[in-house]
């Protein structure tokens, strides 16, 4: 069903000056209303209790009581989508994964300011989060997960592939006996992720990963899967080689692209525009695959918002790839893998508990 009126959002931030500028930068997309403020968890419980809100922008760092702490309560008494907020600091990165475990949505960076284009560049990541975490299925919640379009203040024109590499030539590589996998995932993807990684064993195939996630996160995200799997995983750096075993997770704010050096497969990180409404892209990833893998590649789409990587996945199917899909069911908002499965590019939709099997599966065909 259709949401009636606008994502109603409460800011929960100690300064005064985010709060300004959060609150600001909401209310400039039209489908997004901040309904309060609150300096501190106390303040934010008063406000719950007159109104609940459908999405909370909740800090990290607080007066009285951490956020992780207020996250916890909510979601124990109050079941809301929380998404958190933070500051560009490599050393709070745990604590930030730690959120995502705890129920959080997702995780975005508090706005950047100075620069016109990264300005922009935030308040698309950041109503995109909000809207996203609307949708999202949060047990407990309120509201219903349901699509949300994106409407909001933008660059002139969305950006696809086009922006980093030429789309496929129909020249790749011919079939050889060495699968790499190739995985796609936004809001809902960090556990779903470490459900589909822990199910692999240690000798599966190469894989690069994309996963809607900040600069300096990756890193810990990275770290703590490499504790949890079978699998090696490291974020991504220029140059890496994908091999049987090993996970490359893509650096946030940079775009990875999956290369080829006669039978051996690497990757390459590079700076570019947002495409498809981010950076990293999956449409980047996929259509890179398309262009170097072809029929030696597996395209898997996740839970996410929006439509990214649906056209990448349609270019690896065409160049003869074996396709994957999550399902509705399990995915905490449904956009990115229904977005594939509407282009008719999907050979295969499964839930996430059988999405580990379902790539050895497909790799050994």
């Amino acid at each position: 069903m259709p949401i009636i009126g606008k994502v109603r959002v409460l800011i929960v931030d100690d300064s005064a000056t985010v709060r300004q500028t959060l609150a600001s930068i909401l209310e400039s997309d039209p489908q997004i209303e901040v309904i309060g403020v609150a300096s501190d968890p106390f303040v934010a419980a008063r406000r719950i209790r007159d109104e609940i809100p459908d999405v909370i922008t909740l800090d990290v760092e607080m007066p009285r009581m951490d956020g992780i702490t207020f996250l916890r309560k909510i979601m124990s008494q109050h079941p809301v989508p929380v998404v958190m907020c933070s500051s560009l600091v490599e050393a709070g990165s745990e604590t930030l994964l730690q959120a995502l475990e705890a129920g959080a949505v997702d995780v975005i960076l508090k706005p950047r300011m100075g620069v016109a284009e990264h300005l922009v560049e935030s308040r698309i990541r950041i109503c995109d989060a909000v809207k996203a975490a609307a949708s999202a299925r949060v047990a407990g919640a309120r509201r219903a997960p349901v699509p949300l379009s994106h409407a909001i203040q933008e660059p002139a024109r969305k950006l696809t592939a086009d922006a980093m590499l030429p789309p496929p030539d129909g020249r790749a590589m011919a079939r050889t006996t060495e699968t790499v996998v190739c995985i796609g995932a936004s809001t809902g993807g960090t556990e779903a992720l470490r459900q589909v990684l822990e199910g692999l064993p240690a000798d599966s195939p190469g894989i690069v990963i994309v996963q809607h996630m900040p600069e300096k996160f990756t890193a810990s995200f990275a770290k703590r899967l490499d504790g949890l799997c079978a699998v090696s995983v490291k974020e991504a750096e220029d140059g890496d080689t994908v091999l049987r075993g090993r996970v490359l997770i893509a650096p946030g704010n940079k775009h990875t692209l999956l290369e080829r050096s006669g039978a051996r497969y690497y990757v390459s990180v590079k700076d570019g525009p947002l495409v498809s409404r981010h950076r990293p892209s999956v449409d980047v990833l996929f259509r890179s695959a398309a262009r170097s893998a072809g029929s030696n590649a597996i395209a898997v789409i996740m839970t996410g918002m929006g439509d990214d990587g649906a056209r990448g996945m349609e270019e690896m199917k065409n160049a003869g790839a074996m396709t994957i899909a999550q399902d509705e069911a399990t995915s905490v908002v449904f956009g990115m893998p229904k977005e594939a499965i509407a282009r008719g590019c999907v050979d295969r939709i499964a839930p996430l508990q059988a999405l580990a099997a379902e790539i050895l599966r497909v790799s050994k065909r």
